[in-house]
């Protein structure tokens, strides 16, 4: 193929990727648009007032969704027909000669265009991030982010993101360049380890840069989570509290390390009797704290109080439930066999990439007359594989429903059922999450089942 003919193949693909995600959500929208009365099977779960609030919250951020995905196909496809990527190329190899390097210095040419690409893309975003925070979040009495707050936040992230990122990427750009004709399997082990290094260092180093880390204090619910672990065989060594609801009503719970070394973070929203953010703010000033696990809107944990507001929340038995899920996906392999996958796809798709790197029609389709590395990585990996990996993450969907059953189950059979149950149910309610769903659009979306189907397999076997 010439590369006009490659190039309007992948934006007319790209367009049709837009159009099939916005008929899915436009069908899902719909459903919170048109389905103001609870559904009967549904009253039992949730009342009629609750439901009108997941209703409209849904429906505002359903519609936000739409706006974004208008903008965002807008703009993509204005960077593409007009050269968006070979400029910012040219204008990063301009700011390397005016510091006196030639395009000999192809890595450090990259890093800069890459520096300048984030920075581009959080600009754009930024608005859409503050108006999802500061208005939607904030009508719904989700956000408790301070601007100040969220400002530091941001930029936070920002430099952190950079400061890990540009090494890996420019080590990478290093070794395709000098690995020959199998630097695919260098590049391989190399993102191993890297993969494997993060998820080590995360919760211990990179985590406490935005969230403050505790000890859980010693009572009932770190006894019992002790046992839990004790009676299962996972090796426990470390059990925290992080302390997430000054930066988000949003939370979770999660575990992390390597063989006989395993920590469990819970997020102090996660706690319903422990909120050290709070502890000092005076009577009848609010607070709201939420847990959300799942696309479909189940929560680990929701948490809202203000003043004449009952608390909610989930108890030390529902915790453990959650937490019995949690370790289920550890005891069941479900972690291990998520990693092969990954690992197996990764090798497939570099070994892929060594067979295009080379084929100059490709980079001619976007608008160069070489082929730097980093620009041969984005063009393929974005885009000439973008079939294959549409495909790969609803299978990946697919297979993340399966696991969270499986898990569902596994807790089950830890006694933990009905307990599980109302968790799921309470803490749906407190999330605001909307339990109607077009079984299309959870088909394709939903890596967590929706809150009916996990209730009915729980009591299948009852």
């Amino acid at each position: 193929m010439d590369p006009d003919s490659i190039f309007w193949a992948i934006f007319v693909f790209m367009w049709l990727v837009y159009l099939w995600e916005t008929y899915l959500s436009y069908r899902q929208r719909e459903l919170y648009r048109t389905v103001t009365k609870i559904p009967e099977n549904i009253s039992s779960i949730m009342d009629q007032e609750t439901y009108e609030k997941a209703r409209l919250y849904n429906l505002d951020k359903s519609t936000f969704g739409f706006y974004i995905g208008v903008w965002g196909e807008i703009e993509h496809s204005l960077i593409l027909i007009y050269g968006g990527i070979p400029f910012l190329w040219r204008v990063s190899g301009e700011v390397m000669q005016k510091y006196g390097f030639d395009s000999t210095y192809e890595i450090s040419q990259s890093v800069v265009f890459l520096i300048m690409a984030v920075t581009f893309s959080t600009i754009t975003s930024m608005p859409f991030t503050v108006y999802s925070t500061f208005v939607i979040e904030e009508r719904h009495g989700f956000n408790k982010q301070t601007p100040g707050f969220f400002v530091k936040d941001q930029i936070k992230k920002f430099f952190v993101s950079l400061a890990i990122g540009m090494p890996i990427v420019a080590l990478l750009i290093y070794i395709i360049q000098i690995g020959g004709d199998y630097f695919f399997i260098y590049v391989w082990v190399f993102l191993l380890v890297v993969s494997l290094l993060m998820i080590t260092i995360y919760a211990d180093y990179i985590a406490p840069l935005f969230d403050k880390f505790a000890p859980l204090p010693e009572g009932e619910l770190r006894t019992k989570i002790e046992e839990l672990a004790k009676s299962i065989d996972f090796p426990l060594t470390k059990l925290y509290v992080v302390e997430g609801s000054k930066r988000s009503s949003h939370s979770n719970a999660y575990f992390y390390g390597f063989f006989k070394n395993k920590r469990i973070v819970l997020f102090d929203t996660l706690l319903a009797d422990y909120s050290p953010v709070n502890a000092d703010k005076k009577e009848g000033e609010s607070s709201k704290l939420e847990t959300k696990v799942g696309d479909s809107g189940e929560a680990t944990k929701v948490e809202e109080n203000t003043k004449g507001h009952k608390k909610t929340g989930c108890n030390n038995d529902e915790i453990l439930a959650v937490l019995s899920h949690e370790l289920g996906h550890w005891k069941l392999g479900h972690i291990l066999k998520n990693l092969v996958i990954s690992q197996v796809n990764s090798f497939l798709c570099f070994a892929a990439f060594g067979l295009l790197i080379d084929q100059q029609v490709l980079y001619s389709a976007f608008g160069f007359d070489t082929r730097p590395t980093i620009i041969g990585l984005i063009i393929i990996f974005q885009y000439v594989f973008s079939p294959y990996n549409e495909i790969l993450s609803f299978c990946v969907t697919v297979l993340s429903r399966m696991f969270e059953f499986q898990a569902d189950a596994f807790a089950k059979s830890l006694q933990h059922s009905s307990n599980l149950k109302t968790a799921l149910i309470k803490l749906n309610k407190d999330n605001l999450g909307f339990p109607v769903n077009d079984w299309l659009y959870s088909t394709w979306h939903f890596s967590h089942p929706p809150l009916l189907e996990r209730l009915r397999a729980l009591e299948k076997t009852e």
